[in-house]
Formats: structure tokens, sequence, C-alpha cells
């Protein structure tokens, strides 16, 4: 008869215990993210506080307009998939997208062409060296192997379905124009600057030109990626453009479908693969999200179906990446268990 009553008593517990668990909210696991609106404002303004001082790196001065950017601006923003935006710092500064704007041209190449071409005619290797590389085109057989280093994104601007240079340029810009949900325009100095020193990306044409890896003019491409790389964008702006990833696709805010969701995962994988350059395995390492980052000192990040966080700060490390932006990104995510390859936790 006692042992009768145990298995009962232990039946009602369990019974019980269930019962709670099941009325009770259950603690965020591996996966699940944190979109609390309390939790990504309190985050944003404490990475903010956390790094607003440091002072490694400095701006890019091989492109000399650079070189005159305030080094000390400092802008933090999430736009969730769903559209909310939390921010800190000079996020309405509007900076030069430079090498952030490659994922996006390389996502507008699928859009018209499928990811089969930009596999095809580019590549999705990471090449192992700087963005600007001229060996990685000498020792890699295919010349170009990647969207997101020089080479492969003068050859994705080439690859932009136009009959003139206006045209293809005018494709690009109003397809971010979409991605941001927001008119952007050319800062003309920076233009200017830029197409004066760009005597390597110029090399980078013809070597393309030579080994019938560029699908233009070489020297109109070259110069159509350098108005791309001069598009002035905010890290508010920038964000949107990052959470339209997250959304597959579609701009969170604006909700206008701007890329076919089959090709999100595809630019994804390249900016995880090659979005940090030759820093893109220690990224993968620390941070775990695919990200995409720009001498202009821009920083997109994505954690994908949840949001963006993107950081500004001009001064960037000799691999070319915003020192402040990178730890600033690397702490949020660490802090919500972002890490597409588990948090660890």
């Amino acid at each position: 008869m006692a042992q009768g009553s145990n298995c009962n008593r232990t039946a009602m517990l369990m019974t019980l215990a269930v019962a709670l668990l099941m009325a009770a909210p259950l603690p965020a696991t591996a996966g699940e993210i944190s979109t609390d609106p309390a939790t990504l404002k309190r985050l944003v303004q404490e990475a903010y506080n956390k790094f607003k001082d440091l002072k490694e790196g400095k701006p890019a001065d091989y492109i000399p307009e650079l070189a005159k950017v305030p080094p000390d601006l400092f802008g933090v923003a999430i736009v969730t998939a769903k559209g909310e935006t939390y921010t800190a710092g000079d996020v309405d500064y509007a900076f030069t997208i430079q090498s952030v704007s490659k994922p996006f041209t390389a996502a507008l190449v699928m859009q018209e062409q499928g990811a089969q071409a930009v596999m095809d005619k580019i590549g999705v290797e990471p090449t192992g060296q700087k963005f600007n590389s001229i060996l990685a085109t000498q020792i890699i057989p295919q010349v170009s192997v990647n969207p997101l280093v020089n080479s492969g994104a003068i050859a994705a601007v080439s690859m932009v379905r136009a009959k003139s240079a206006g045209e293809r340029f005018n494709k690009i810009l109003e397809f971010d124009d979409r991605l941001a949900g927001a008119k952007l325009t050319v800062i003309e100095d920076v233009y200017k600057s830029e197409a004066a020193t760009n005597q390597r990306n110029r090399a980078h044409g013809y070597i393309l030109f030579a080994s019938d890896r560029i699908y233009s003019d070489p020297m109109e491409a070259v110069d159509v990626y350098t108005r791309q790389c001069s598009i002035g964008v905010t890290a508010r702006q920038l964000a949107v453009m990052g959470a339209t990833l997250a959304d597959d696709g579609v701009n969170p805010v604006t909700k206008e479908r701007v890329l076919d969701a089959r090709y999100v995962p595809k630019v994804l994988a390249i900016m995880m693969m090659a979005g940090f350059y030759n820093e893109s395995g220690a990224w993968a390492y620390t941070a775990g999200l695919p990200a995409k980052t720009g001498v202009g000192g821009g920083i997109v990040a994505v954690v994908p179906g949840t949001m963006a966080i993107v950081g500004f700060s001009p001064r960037v490390n000799d691999a070319g990446n915003s020192v402040r932006a990178a730890k600033t990104i690397e702490y949020i995510a660490d802090q919500l268990g972002a890490n597409v390859f588990g948090s660890g936790r």
C-alpha cells in the first residue's frame, strides 16, 4: 500500500511540474535571440559607452579625402527584422559606404542573373589576401574569386546589365535606395579623391580584362565601382540595409521586397567568408556573424531572421576594418548570444 502511495505521489508531482513548466515562459535557448526593446536599447547605449573612448586605428588616408573625416565620430545602430530601431551616437552622419557596398551589388547581380552567374563569372572563395591585393589575382588561376574583394567587386559592377556607365550606376544606386528605404547620394569630394588615386583598381580592371573576367569596358567598370564606393550612407540607413537581409530580402521599414529570399543565404555566405577581408576567419571565430566592412568606417552585421547591427567609426586597422565598430558589434552579439554557430552559453 505504501509503495502504491509513493507511486501516486510521484505521478502527481510530475504532473504538477509539467503544468508549471507549460505555464511559465521558457528561457531563451541558443538560436532564440532577444528582441526585447529594453534589452536592445540598453545594449546599444552600453556598447557605445564602453568603446567611445577607444583610440585604436586611424582614418584610411590612402584616399586623401577620407583622412579629413573627424576620427572620433562613432555611431551604433540596430534595426530589427520588424523595423524597430535602436541607436546611440553619430548615427545620422553620412559617410562613404566604400566596400560595404559590395555584397549589395552582388545581390543585385543575383537578382538580375541568378546566384550561379556570380559563382561562374566571379567566384565565391576567400582569397586570404588584402582587399586590394594584386598578388591574389596572380596566384589564383581564376583571377577573380570573390565579389567582396576589389577585383571581384569590379567584375560584379561590370555584370550589372546596362547600356552605359550612367545606367549601370543608376541601377546600383536605385537598388541601394530601396535597401535603405531612403534616397542616397554620392559624396562627390570623396569620389573625386578616389578617382584621382585609384591606379591600383585600374590595374585590377586591366588584369580582369586580360583574363576575360570582366564583362564591360574595364575602365568604365572601375569608374562606376569608384562612384559606388562613394555613396553616402548613415549608420541608421546602413542598419536598414542589413535588416533587409535579416528579413529575407524585405525592407522591414518600407515593407517592400527588394531581393528574392532565395538569394539572401548566398549573400550572407559570402559575407561570412570574406566580409572582413584577411581577418574574416578571426571575425567568424569571435563574433560568428555575416558582416561587411568598409574603409569609410562602417560595418554591418546580420543576425539572420532577427536584426542587423551596425557600427561606424573612421578609425580602421591595417586590414581596413573599423576597430571600434568591430568591437561594438562583437560585444552586442556576445551579449545577445547571436553567434550563428551557437552562443556557447
